[in-house]
């Protein structure tokens, strides 16, 4: 075997072990996407985000063909007292072994410009962007019917949109 063929079979073997290795350290369960109507111009994605590995990561980015922008928000009260929807730049911390609960009213990733309209029983590709874990693509469900709470597993309705240890 020549050395360019041994370096051609390691970056293969590299480039199919790092995916594995990103669904290895992220679990990402309870997927749901939703919007306002057939008319909205933007929807949300929300899911509980668990980081199975030894490792702090923080999830930095998210992307997908069903709007022109996606982005990572959260809900925070301003100094009247209102609660106001914000774009999250840093992103989110999600500790070793913790667990992020993006949900509506807290955390969430956000559909800015729907190029279509996001209907019940419909699937919405997400790739999510991480620091350590790197990218990890997760096939969301449409869900209009879903009450707030409704599904939220690991505590269900406790700590919207936190992330825990």
């Amino acid at each position: 075997m020549t050395f360019r063929t041994t370096l051609l079979a390691a970056a293969c073997a590299l480039a199919t072990a790092l995916p594995a290795a990103a669904q290895d350290s992220i679990a990402v369960t309870d997927p749901y996407a939703r919007s306002s109507g057939m008319m909205a111009n933007s929807g949300a994605a929300f899911m509980v985000i668990e980081n199975r590995s030894d490792t702090d990561d923080r999830l930095i980015g998210a992307s997908s063909d069903v709007a022109e922008r996606t982005e990572l928000h959260t809900h925070e009260e301003d100094e009247m007292g209102v609660m106001r929807m914000i774009h999250v730049e840093e992103g989110f911390a999600i500790p070793a072994g913790g667990t992020l609960m993006m949900a509506r009213g807290g955390h969430h990733v956000m559909f800015l410009g729907l190029s279509g309209p996001m209907e019940q029983g419909d699937g919405v590709t997400l790739t999510l962007e991480f620091e350590e874990a790197g990218e990890v693509t997760v096939e969301v469900p449409v869900d209009l019917e879903r009450k707030p709470r409704h599904g939220m597993g690991h505590g269900a309705g406790h700590g919207m949109g936190q992330t825990t240890n």
